[in-house]
């Protein structure tokens, strides 16, 4: 999942080398903390948070095999 998550993040942002995915995992959720160089909030977050939404949206889909809640943080 944080291949995925990469994967669809870096080609959005100016500084991929930046780009840090950080997991904790508690007993039945698993959270995902995505860095991002401050430039490129705005390019992940998007207008009125709509790419946020669509990366959070396939991250749930792909991850909603497992028995876990997933959730996803985006932060600086």
């Amino acid at each position: 999942m944080k291949e995925l998550i990469e994967t669809i993040v870096k080609p959005l942002v100016d500084f991929p080398e930046d780009v840090r995915v950080d997991v904790s995992e508690d007993n039945n959720r698993v959270t995902y903390q995505l860095s991002v160089n401050k430039t490129d909030m705005g390019k992940v977050i998007g207008k009125q948070g709509r790419v946020a939404k669509a990366i959070r949206t396939v991250v749930y889909a792909a991850g909603s095999s497992q028995q876990k809640k997933i959730f996803l943080e985006i932060g600086e």
